[in-house]
Parts: structure tokens; sequence; C-alpha cells
């Protein structure tokens, strides 16, 4: 997997998770919308770990500005 994502939308994904863990966590967020919710933010946080977005690949796009 060659890594298709740039810090800025690594930082960006990790904060929207933190956002709706708090949200889900202050019972803000509830019911359906927290399972989908909470669903996504590990998808954002495991993609932002490993700096691959399986969905950029398949369209082929990158925010990751680094050659070689």
């Amino acid at each position: 997997m060659k890594k298709n994502m740039g810090n800025i939308d690594k930082i960006v994904r990790i904060l929207i998770a933190a956002i709706i863990i708090t949200l889900y966590f202050t019972h803000i967020i509830n019911g359906t919308l927290a399972i989908i919710g909470l669903a996504l933010s590990g998808i954002f946080i495991l993609t932002s770990l490993i700096g691959f977005c399986p969905l950029y690949a398949l369209f082929n796009f990158s925010t990751d500005k680094k050659k070689g």
C-alpha cells in the first residue's frame, strides 16, 4: 500500500473522529447515528494512522505531496 494521505488530511480526520467521540460520550448523539458515527470515527483513525485511504486509491486520488 502506497501512502496517499497528507499530514493535513490525517489531522482533519483525527479531529473529526475526536469530535464525534466527544459527542457520543456527552450523550449529544445516540442510537443509530451514534453507531454510524463511532464506526466512521474508527475508520478515520485507522486510515490516519496507516496513511492510506482505500477510497482515495479507488479513485486514484492522493493528498500526499511527497514524490518518490
